[in-house]
């Protein structure tokens, strides 16, 4: 018990500054285009998970586990660590490598728009980004890899804290294939996602309609189904268009390029300030 608790603590002081730097200004695990970044995210908690435990062993090894000798032979308590752990690391790293070269490329040759993610009011990111695609909607491909990575990392933290004395948890050596598989399909689907427009923003200013985004090479905009004259802006490349005067929030945004359609936009309006309560 008293091993266990030692671990959980060493796992806070790891973890809490981390996750309260990361809250703050999470830069770090975003991508180019200042969202959250899947890849980074999870290969940062493998990292942090996989130092935990050397550093818990290590210190259980010199206290209460007898010394130098603890660590010795076939069936120490890192004997696993190269059949096992590694590739659990190793696999969401590659991931991350792999897919930002490829995101990289495919921006830069024109095949993937990435529009800068809109600022959110608190300045934090959303963690609904790790399982989300650009326009919002969830990402089957990058919710089943956090959701499978999740899971073992939790088996993992579960087992060893059950016995620290033992060492890394022996854990199948096949279990790689829950973070490997995954990993694998996330940049598969990196490679084949199609380049389709993407809408991050909407403002109205009179009878102007400015429809922000990426990916809006010869684009045609709709307004509930009702095609707008729309006209890229040369400096921005945002889509400008006149309002018809019967067009009144809340509509919606579509907008077709190269025959493929982003995701529908809701245009709710313009928010309201809060009004300050009056003096009593």
């Amino acid at each position: 018990m008293a091993s266990a608790l030692y671990a959980l603590l060493l796992l806070a002081a790891l973890a809490g500054p981390i996750g309260l730097r990361l809250h703050t200004s999470p830069a770090f695990v975003t991508g180019r285009d200042g969202r959250l970044s899947t890849s980074t995210a999870l290969a940062l908690a493998w990292t942090v998970i996989l130092v935990w435990l050397l550093l818990a062993i290590l210190g259980y090894g010199l206290t209460a586990g007898g010394g130098v000798s603890w660590f010795r032979g076939s069936d120490g308590p890192l004997s696993t660590l190269a059949t096992v752990y590694l590739p659990l690391l190793g696999g969401p790293y590659v991931a991350m490598i792999a897919a930002k070269t490829v995101v990289g490329l495919r921006v830069e040759r024109g095949s993937l728009a990435k529009p800068a993610a809109p600022p959110t009011r608190s300045g934090r990111r959303p963690l609904r980004e790790l399982i989300a695609n650009d326009s919002g909607r969830t990402d089957l491909v990058d919710l089943q890899y956090v959701a499978f990575s999740a899971v073992t990392m939790l088996y993992v933290v579960l087992f060893f804290l059950a016995d620290v004395g033992a060492g890394l948890p022996r854990l199948p050596e096949e279990i790689w294939a829950l973070t490997g598989a995954p990993a694998g399909a996330y940049l598969v689907n990196k490679l084949a996602t199609r380049a389709n427009p993407v809408i991050t923003a909407a403002s109205v200013s009179g009878d102007r309609l400015t429809v922000e985004g990426g990916g809006f090479t010869e684009a045609r905009l709709t307004l509930d189904d009702t095609p707008l004259d729309a006209r890229p802006d040369p400096l921005t490349g945002a889509l400008t268009a006149t309002l018809p005067p019967s067009a009144k929030p809340p509509f919606t945004l579509v907008v077709t390029a190269r025959g493929l359609r982003s995701d529908p936009y809701r245009y709710e309006g313009p928010t309201v300030p809060a009004q300050p309560a009056a003096d009593r």
